[in-house]
């Protein structure tokens, strides 16, 4: 929710996409319809009748191609939208480290996972919407059901009990299916304990994006429906909605109006991922996106100035800011998209850690905000050494450089925590469990693995680059200190 912390998945997550399957991140496709070929045809000087001739001939090769494409590998992943979910993976755990507000305006890391989540979804719904959308919660649930067990179970070892009225245990299933906020405690324990008193809302804080996640992928198919007959209209419409509930000029009381204003806030990124996946991006010309983006970026910097939160600049405490902002950085991304099958340059050298990233988003995204917990004891400990106890000198130096021993140490229990849980990812995409997710480069189209095929063999085509939604599956995409994002 925009009103608290930052919380930034996974997502797939996007993403957060929540997906890691190797089809997740791939190109969009390009329509082509009679009206595109008709198009072409008169550009080209061809008859009308010709034109109709030819998009026949072409939809009868694509569906007959289709078969020998998938017989040939998987589809190649887009490493651009990849390293996009990374950055924002990344940055996520940076700012519930550090709590820079400056950061939430350098990279809007949730308009960016909620865009590339929408490109994602859009793809899939090339298949039946109700496949998908099992798909997707299933996905999204089983890691989030782990999650919740474990912290539940710390819950009730430590005295918590939700209470006995009907509606608390009511919101207990949101535990299971985050339509809503699960009940936690705002304090348990004392300061005193092992963990901070406040822990449970720390670990809790990063389930709104869970849930928004859910909204988004609930309503795609009608939002897809609409997107594609009043394109611009169905775009613009959330930060219309923005302009209401996140101002205060309508008041939508409780956890529904925090579900409503995320929805309306992140409601345009993850519709200009549909607008990536349909190609309407490419066709705005690139001095209209030079002039659109950098107006409704400047819009949101302006009215953040003049509507400071709590945190002041923050945008995570600034709905209309918020959803300004990361509408026109992710309208540049998204139009500037390159086609990488690997990473280029030196930006190679990063092919392990981004897969990485992307293969457990949702736990990378989940288990950092309880890595971060676990930090606080762990450093704690370094008090307990006479040296450092026993000089100030020390103790101050270790107390001004806190963040960074923080964020050093978060790496090594997140990968730890990576292994223990990040296996329900892969029973959640019907892949066999692993430890340890593998990490090596993406296949890259002409490029060969293996033995070539055998005397006799069929050559098949070459993997390429998609051009229309694969029989596969896909997802993405994250939170902080309390519930930042």
């Amino acid at each position: 929710m925009t009103g608290r912390p930052d919380t930034e998945p996974p997502p797939d997550t996007g993403a957060l996409s929540a997906d890691g399957s190797p089809a997740a991140a791939t190109r969009p496709a390009t329509a082509t319809g009679p009206a595109t070929v008709m198009g072409s045809a008169t550009a080209t000087g061809l008859s009308p009748a010709a034109a109709s001739s030819s998009f026949s001939s072409t939809s009868v090769s694509a569906t007959a191609a289709e078969p020998g494409a998938s017989a040939a590998g998987p589809p190649v992943r887009d490493r651009y939208l990849d390293l996009l979910r990374a950055v924002a993976l990344v940055r996520v755990v940076v700012y519930h480290t550090f709590n820079w507000a400056w950061l939430t305006f350098l990279f809007p890391s949730m308009g960016v996972m909620f865009a590339l989540a929408g490109s994602l979804t859009a793809r899939s719904l090339g298949r039946p919407a109700a496949a998908v959308v099992r798909s997707r919660a299933r996905r999204l649930l089983l890691p989030l059901w782990l999650y919740g067990a474990v912290l539940l179970t710390v819950l009730f070892a430590q005295g918590w009990r939700p209470g006995h009225s009907a509606g608390t245990w009511l919101r207990m299933l949101c535990w299971l299916v985050p339509l809503g906020s699960p009940p936690h405690p705002e304090e348990i324990g004392g300061d005193g304990g092992l963990l901070e008193a406040t822990w449970a809302v720390e670990t809790a804080g990063p389930l709104w994006y869970l849930r928004a996640y859910l909204w988004f992928v609930l309503a795609s198919p009608l939002l897809l429906r609409a997107f594609r007959r009043l394109p611009w209209p169905t775009l613009l419409t959330p930060l219309a909605l923005t302009a209401f509930v996140g101002t205060g000029v309508v008041a939508v009381p409780g956890e529904t109006g925090e579900a409503v204003t995320d929805f309306a806030v992140y409601g345009s990124c993850w519709m200009l991922g549909f607008a990536h996946h349909d190609g309407l991006l490419r066709r705005v010309p690139l001095y209209g996106v030079a002039l659109v983006a950098p107006a409704a970026m400047a819009a949101g910097a302006w009215w953040a100035g003049a509507h400071p939160g709590e945190d002041g600049w923050d945008l995570n405490g600034i709905p209309l800011g918020q959803a300004l902002w990361s509408f026109g950085f992710c309208l540049l991304l998204l139009r500037v998209s390159p086609s990488w099958h690997r990473l280029p340059g030196p930006l190679g050298r990063l092919e392990r850690p981004v897969t990485l990233a992307n293969s457990r988003a949702v736990t990378l995204y989940l288990w950092h905000q309880p890595a971060l917990v676990a930090t606080v004891p762990l450093l704690d400990l370094l008090w307990r050494i006479p040296a450092v106890g026993d000089s100030e000198a020390l103790s101050a130096a270790l107390e001004s450089w806190s963040g960074a021993l923080m964020f050093l140490t978060v790496w090594p229990l997140a990968a730890l925590l990576i292994a223990a849980f990040g296996w329900a990812e892969d029973v959640a995409a019907r892949r066999r469990p692993r430890l340890w997710p593998r990490t090596r480069t993406p296949g890259v189209p002409g490029r060969r693995r293996g033995p070539g095929p055998g005397p006799g063999a069929a050559a098949g085509p070459a993997p390429g680059p998609l051009t229309g939604p694969p029989p596969g599956r896909r997802m993405a995409p994250l939170t902080g200190s309390g519930s930042r994002r």
